[in-house]
């Protein structure tokens, strides 16, 4: 089961200043995903110059609501060495930059005095907080939303706090 990208759409869609997102895991089982990431551990890796292969409804998405004007951030959190999945998602991370997004990485080591949630989290300007909730081997179970100001605050300093600290996506390298 996973998340309708619809319902997700229109809550991101309704974001009018920021959309950030904080990812904590080292694996998601991510059905969408299977046959890219079978096809990455065979050796395929996508080209940035063909385009029209990689284009997904995701990127769509994401470049119209940053044509909105809307900030779309996210942060991802992981160990190192990077897990075969993280390895798999850094290979393909050009994508989403293409499509608007900001990404940058933080080594987990560096954030081991931060306060964090114990969830993945979309927060959309300030206020709306979504936490993905996954079981223990990364599949995807519900999200909750909370839009309690006391919630919300939390959320948005501990994404500030790593972004701060995080790498961009361009500089960030990780060994295949």
């Amino acid at each position: 089961m996973s998340q309708s990208l619809n319902s997700f759409a229109d809550l991101l869609k309704s974001a009018r200043r920021s959309a950030v997102h904080l990812e904590l895991r080292d694996v998601y089982s991510v059905d969408n995903e299977d046959e890219g990431f079978r096809a990455w551990k065979s050796g395929h890796r996508l080209d940035p110059d063909d385009r029209a292969s990689w284009w997904r409804p995701w990127l769509d998405l994401v470049q119209e609501v940053t044509a909105n004007g809307v900030s779309v951030k996210r942060a991802r959190i992981i160990s190192e060495p990077a897990s075969e999945y993280i390895r798999y998602e850094h290979s393909f991370t050009f994508t989403n930059v293409a499509g608007g997004e900001e990404v940058r990485w933080l080594p987990r080591r560096s954030a081991s005095d931060l306060l964090l949630p114990g969830n993945d989290f979309w927060l959309f300007d300030g206020r709306v907080v979504q936490f993905n909730i996954f079981d223990g081997d990364g599949r995807w179970v519900h999200t909750d939303q909370s839009d309690d100001p006391a919630v919300a605050q939390l959320c948005a300093a501990a994404f500030d706090a790593v972004w701060e600290r995080a790498v961009p996506h361009e500089a960030y390298t990780i060994d295949e």
